[in-house]
């Protein structure tokens, strides 16, 4: 990554970044606490390798000489280069590099996995002072990185906006510190609390929220590695359970399926693309289909067996039991509620969730809820 050097002494300025890939990124920079402005920089160059990076967290580095940024950097893609070493090798005049002070949205790694350690290369090359969003609670890391800095005379702040640092890599905290993959419990509800019609026709969806709320429902799927569903919710919508309405990765396709007894007529079977179905008799791959055996189909034993396969966060999309074995053992991290303007009279009852309604908003006329426990 190549950065123009720029001095942030009006009260605002343009501050324009040219990445590998040519794709022009402009931000707005205002006169706050110096170490605050360039760790939002950090956090917003972070946010750049969503969907590239993980299992790995998402960081970003900004390096400083004399309130310029000289350098700047992210980690772009899994089992490539650090943030810290593409915003360090993005310094033209490497000799300034121990008069600089680095901003790292999270504490910079002290072992050897794809790359070397971080914490060594800033040693190595004598920066002056370290600014860390928050810590790195993954064992091989979890505060050595800091200690080797320190020990190396370096001055280390931390942690500057730890919240909003923590908050961009809720995922791979939950992993870490959960030993599970971060839940997310989505459904839509008619206005009068059902989730699906018991009287309409079995052979098309009943439509609860309306199109235009789609492509955010699917950008919250392309935003996590996974997404589950019960045997039921295949049987009577047969979903596609991908990402449409949007540009966005699709997640991995995960189906309950107790007694392994969906036909390979449906279209997350039967459409040549990866899914994983969790059961009680057999672990085997068939083609696409890959079948993983578990000890019992309660959330525990299913959120372990998502661990197992290495999956940071999962959408779990329905249906209604589904949804409610999660809540009830308060194995969930987020919940989205979208509530449409319908009543249907005879269906299935929609979840019944108590947490915290942290945001509220009207999307096109459905009211859509997201809940905290």
């Amino acid at each position: 990554m190549n950065v123009t050097s720029h001095n942030p002494s009006s009260s605002s300025e343009d501050i324009f970044l040219q990445s590998k890939h040519n794709t022009l990124i402009i931000s707005t920079f205002s006169l706050v606490n110096s170490d605050e402005k360039y760790m939002r920089r950090a956090l917003e160059l972070a946010s750049l390798g969503a969907g590239h990076v993980a299992p790995n967290p998402m960081v970003g580095a900004v390096v400083v000489h004399n309130d310029v940024i000289v350098g700047e950097g992210y980690h772009e893609k899994y089992g490539e280069a650090h943030a810290e070493v593409n915003a360090i090798n993005a310094v033209q005049d490497s000799e300034i590099l121990r008069e600089c002070t680095i901003y790292v949205s999270l504490e910079p790694c002290a072992h050897y996995g794809k790359t070397p350690p971080c914490a060594d290369l800033i040693v190595e090359k004598k920066l002056k002072r370290v600014v860390i969003g928050c810590g790195d609670s993954f064992a091989q890391v979890d505060g050595k990185g800091i200690e080797r800095l320190k020990s190396a005379g370096i001055e280390v702040k931390q942690f500057v906006l730890e919240e909003e640092a923590r908050a961009l890599n809720q995922h791979f905290f939950t992993v870490q510190e959960k030993k599970r993959p971060y839940v997310l419990l989505k459904w839509a509800e008619s206005k009068n609390g059902r989730i699906d019609d018991f009287a309409g026709d079995k052979n098309s969806i009943t439509w609860i929220s309306r199109p235009e709320v789609q492509p955010y429902v699917h950008k919250l799927r392309s935003e996590h590695a996974a997404i589950l569903v019960g045997k039921n919710t295949v049987e009577s919508d047969n979903p596609s359970l991908n990402v449409r309405a949007v540009s966005g990765p699709n997640p991995m396709r995960i189906v309950l399926d107790s007694r392994c007894e969906l036909t390979h007529d449906r279209t997350v079977l039967s459409d040549g693309k990866s899914t994983v179905v969790l059961n009680l008799l057999k672990s085997e791959e068939l083609g696409n289909l890959r079948y993983v055996q578990i000890d019992a189909m309660t959330p525990a034993s299913i959120l372990n067996a998502l661990n197992n396969l290495h999956i940071q966060s999962v959408m779990i999309e329905g249906g209604a039991a589904t949804l409610q074995s999660f809540i009830d053992a308060n194995l969930w991290d987020e919940a989205i509620q979208i509530v449409g303007q319908s009543t249907i009279q005879e269906g299935t009852n929609a979840p019944s969730i108590q947490g915290n309604l942290i945001d509220q908003q009207n999307l096109f006329g459905d009211i859509v809820n997201q809940f905290r426990p």
